[in-house]
């Protein structure tokens, strides 16, 4: 016997999510749970996490090192 509510589950993911059928059987549980949670629900961005982000990710590129195959 399983103990998920199947009936429901695909309720909100077909009906819910607007995940077509093949879309919804691809998703792990890990990736139907992030869909379901709520907004913000992973905790807000604070300010050592964005300075990580942009870092990471920065608006412009930095320059070339011309010692490691730069040009």
């Amino acid at each position: 016997m399983s103990s998920f509510d199947w009936p429901a589950l695909m309720r909100v993911g077909l009906v819910g999510l607007r995940l077509s059928p093949d879309t919804f059987w691809r998703l792990t549980p890990a990736e139907l749970r992030l869909m379901l949670a709520p907004v913000g629900a992973g905790g807000a961005l604070d300010r050592a996490g964005l300075e990580d982000l942009m870092a990471a990710f920065p608006d412009t590129p930095k320059a070339k090192d011309p010692d490691h195959g730069g040009e």
